[in-house]
């Protein structure tokens, strides 16, 4: 469910389902009935009781404390005239069902103070998550050094949901380095990882010349913070003279090479890597060291680096989104718009919403 705020920035109640909103109409014309009925029959038995249900039914779906309030007090109000109505039922049962009716008014009431505040309490924690984040991501330049550059982050659709997925795009002196990486975990945590790992990234990219050396800079700035306790799949790439590039792959996905295809598509493969590397604060337990390894990047080639999110997008059926297979029917275009018909096809084949936070990073070399 996702949170509606109104134009005082405070959270609304969401839409009911079409069923859910059947169901309550039906609940208030079975309690109409039984009012009527009782006005109009027999003065020996009395529905006075089932007046309680009308500010519970009033707390379905409103985050305005006053509607559960205002409707139970017009339900106790109505117990008098049944009162009246029904004179040959005990005084005792009246007064049971109008004591009966102010309980259940309070209770709905207090319940939807509740729900209130910590929805409120729950959208400023987002905002504050989702504002450190936005300011850690910072968006690259749309050219970079030779290189076409576009990126789309897609912020999971469930509550407090903000991950840590992460991305970053360097002119250094070795070359253009780019990092996709994924952090285990969710929320202002991951993003405190998330922020350990760009700051790291951002000081050793510039000065170490070797991209495995950075990888296992980045390594040992994990393992200081809480050994064993979170870890961070990342992918690095550095783009250097013409028609090279070099992959060093931390435990994360492949990225994919896209190059002109026939009939209007493209031809798309994963960039090769040595055998699979761990994820970053893990190297020590797996022993050894990072190593990268070179492949071709050229002139017209796009490289789509992504994480998890993308790829585990789940359809009505419960299928992963097929990413290398749609991408080949996909007509070879820029990056941004590229990324564009990515995204809108991602979001169809998941429905409109998804599970987990996804980022691409679509890189075309031009030169």
């Amino acid at each position: 469910m996702t949170h509606v705020t109104g134009p005082d920035g405070q959270p609304q109640a969401p839409r009911l389902p079409h069923r859910a909103r059947l169901l309550v109409m039906a609940a208030y014309v079975l309690l109409t009935a039984a009012v009527a009925m009782d006005l109009a029959e027999s003065p020996e038995w009395t529905v006075s009781p089932v007046l309680a249900t009308a500010p519970v039914l009033a707390s379905i779906g409103t985050r305005r404390p006053r509607v559960p309030l205002l409707v139970g007090l017009g339900a106790l109000a109505l117990v008098a005239p049944l009162a009246l109505a029904d004179d040959e039922v005990p005084l005792l049962v009246h007064l049971t069902s109008g004591f009966t009716v102010l309980a259940i008014t309070c209770v709905s009431t207090a319940n939807v103070v509740l729900i209130a505040t910590r929805e409120r309490e729950l959208l400023e924690s987002r905002s504050v998550a989702e504002a450190a984040q936005h300011t850690l991501l910072r968006p690259p330049p749309e050219r970079l050094d030779g290189l076409r550059v576009a990126v789309r982050y897609l912020a999971a659709a469930a509550e407090a949901r903000v991950g840590g997925d992460l991305y970053e795009t360097l002119v250094t002196p070795f070359g253009v380095r780019l990092l996709m990486g994924d952090v285990r975990g969710k929320g202002l945590a991951a993003i405190d990882t998330a922020a350990a790992v760009l700051g790291t990234f951002r000081e050793a990219a510039q000065v170490e010349p070797s991209l495995a050396v950075v990888a296992g800079r980045l390594d040992a700035a994990m393992g200081r913070r809480r050994p064993g306790e979170e870890f961070v799949t990342a992918a690095l790439v550095e783009v250097t003279g013409p028609g090279r590039a070099e992959l060093v792959n931390c435990g994360h996905l492949p990225p994919l090479r896209c190059r002109p295809g026939r009939a209007g598509g493209m031809a798309v493969d994963e960039v090769p890597t040595h055998e699979p590397q761990p994820p970053l604060a893990l190297l020590g337990l797996a022993g050894g060291t990072y190593r990268g390894r070179p492949f071709a990047f050229e002139r017209g080639d796009l490289l789509l680096l992504y994480t998890d999110g993308v790829t585990e997008a789940r359809d009505a059926a419960g299928r992963f989104y097929p990413l290398a297979d749609r991408l080949a029917t996909m007509p070879d275009a820029p990056p941004a718009a590229l990324l564009d018909r990515i995204v809108a096809d991602l979001l169809t084949h998941a429905g409109g919403e998804l599970s987990d936070d996804a980022a691409l990073l679509a890189v075309r070399r031009e030169q």
